[in-house]
C-alpha cells in the first residue's frame, strides 16, 4: 500500500537537501561547538552560519537567536523567563484560549501555583481575537502579551502586526508562537513589533529536536536551563550541531520557496475543500475561509461521526490525518479550539484536520476524497443518531 501523509501540521519529513547538509556533522565535523580547540571552533563556525540563516529569515540579528530543543521549550522559556525578568512590574499575562498546549498548560500551571495571573482572550467563530478585547484586558501589571501567529488546528492567522503595535504602545513585551507559521507566513520581527518568537525546525522540513527562541536585544529574560555557558550563558547544554545546521538550511529553503509552495499547497487544499463540501452532507468547515488561513490547513467537523473512528478508518485506507493537535491527539476530549469557536460538543468530537505539504499530489487528494466519502457513509450507517434522523432506527 502506498501511504498518503496529510498531517504536515504535526510534522514534516526532513528534506533531502537539509539531510545532506546535516550529515557531515555526525561523522566529520563532530566537535563540541563550545570548545576552544580546532574541532570545536570548526563546529562553532557552522552554528554561527545557521544562526544568521534563522535571523535573516525573520528580519532579526544573529545575536538575538537562541537555539533550543523545540517549540515547546521555546514557549516555556519565553513565559517563565519573562516572569522572572519582569517580576518587579507584575505577573499578569494576556494570551488566547486557543494557544498550543505548550502555552495553555504551562500558563494554567503557573496560575494554579500563583506564579502568574493570566487572562485568556476569547475568539470568534473563525478563530480571531478581538483587538478591542485585548486592549481592555491590559492592566498596569501586564508584563506579556502572547498570541500565536497561526493556529495549529484550524490554521487561523492572527493580525500579528496590529497586536504587536498595541503591545508597543503600552510598553508590554510581545511574544508569538510561530511554530506553525514559519515557512508559511512572512515574518518580520521589527515590522511586526515582535519581542519574542518561538519556532521548531521539524515544522518546515527540518530535523526534529531543535527549535529557536528569538529574543529582541534589551528584553530581560531569565535563563531557562542552568549548567554550562552555552547560548550566551542563557541556555545550558551541549548544542545539537547537526540539528542546528539542519534548522538553518531548512528555514533558508522554506523562506526562499514560500510563495511557490503556498500557491501549490493552497490549490490542493481548496480543491479538497470544495470536493468534500460538494460530496458529503452535514459537514462543517472549521476556521476562516478568508486568506488569513494557513495554505495547508483544512479542518472539518462531520456530523453523526466520532473523529477518532474516522481517523482510524482513513488510516486503514492508507491515509494519515489528525483529529486535532498532535500534542493532544491521545485525549478523548473534544478540541478546546473548536469549542472556543462555538462548535457544539458533538461536532467538535467529529472533527478531523487535514494538513497538506509540498510533496502531496492531486492524485492523492482524489483518492482521499473517494475514501472519505465511502467511510463517512459507512460510519453514518452505523450511527443511531444518523439513522434516527433518517427515520430508520428501530429505537425511534
Amino acid at each position: 500500500m502506498n501511504r498518503i501523509y496529510f498531517d504536515h501540521s504535526a510534522t514534516t519529513p526532513t528534506s533531502k537537501e537539509v539531510l545532506e547538509e546535516m550529515l557531515p556533522f555526525f561523522t566529520d565535523i563532530y566537535g563540541n561547538g563550545s570548545s576552544q580547540h580546532f574541532h570545536g571552533r570548526e563546529a562553532g563556525k557552522y552554528i554561527d552560519i545557521a544562526r544568521r540563516q534563522v535571523a535573516n529569515a525573520i528580519g532579526a540579528k544573529a545575536g538575538e537567536i537562541y537555539f533550543t530543543g523545540g517549540g515547546t521549550e521555546s514557549d516555556n522559556w519565553a513565559i517563565r523567563g519573562i516572569l522572572e525578568g519582569y517580576k518587579a512590574k507584575g505577573k499578569h499575562i494576556i494570551t488566547t484560549c486557543i494557544e498550543h498546549p505548550a502555552m495553555i498548560k504551562t500558563l494554567q500551571s503557573l496560575q494554579k501555583n500563583d506564579l502568574a495571573d493570566v487572562t485568556f482572550l476569547d475568539v470568534n467563530s473563525e478563530g480571531f481575537i478581538s483587538l478591542e478585547q485585548l486592549k481592555n484586558a491590559i492592566r498596569p501589571d501586564t508584563i506579556l502579551i502572547s498570541v500565536m501567529t497561526a493556529n495549529n488546528e484550524i490554521g487561523t492567522i492572527q493580525d500579528i502586526k496590529a497586536i504587536g503595535e498595541i503591545a508597543k504602545q503600552h510598553n508590554i513585551i510581545f511574544h508569538t508562537d510561530s511554530v506553525q507559521a514559519i515557512g508559511n507566513v512572512a515574518i518580520d520581527v521589527n515590522d511586526m513589533n515582535i519581542d519574542l518568537l518561538s519556532m521548531s525546525a521539524h515544522k518546515f522540513y527540518g530535523p526534529k529536536g531543535v527549535g529557536v527562541l528569538y529574543k529582541r536585544n534589551g528584553i530581560k529574560l531569565g535563563s531557562y536551563m542552568t549548567g554550562g555557558e552555552q547560548e550566551r550563558n542563557m541556555r545550558a547544554g551541549t548544542l545539537n550541531t547537526p540539528g542546528i545546521v539542519g534548522c538553518g538550511k531548512a528555514i533558508e529553503i522554506a523562506v526562499r520557496d514560500m510563495d511557490k509552495n503556498n500557491k501549490y499547497v493552497a490549490s490542493l487544499r481548496d480543491y479538497f475543500v470544495s470536493e468534500v463540501e460538494k460530496k458529503i452532507d452535514n459537514v462543517y468547515y472549521n476556521g476562516t475561509k478568508s486568506d488569513k488561513r494557513l495554505a495547508s490547513n483544512a479542518n472539518f467537523s462531520f456530523e453523526f461521526i466520532e473523529g477518532e473512528a474516522l481517523l482510524l478508518r482513513l488510516d486503514l485506507a492508507g491515509i494519515s490525518v489528525s483529529s486535532g493537535s498532535a500534542c493532544s491527539s491521545g485525549s478523548l476530549e473534544p478540541s478546546y479550539v473548536l469549542l472556543a469557536t462555538g462548535r457544539a460538543i458533538e461536532l467538535a468530537h467529529g472533527s478531523l484536520r487535514f494538513s497538506f505539504g509540498k510533496n502531496n499530489t492531486k492524485q492523492e487528494i482524489d483518492y482521499a476524497i473517494d475514501s472519505l466519502v465511502k467511510i463517512v457513509h459507512d460510519l453514518r450507517e452505523l450511527s443511531p443518531l444518523f439513522l434516527k434522523k433518517k427515520g430508520e432506527s428501530k429505537y425511534v
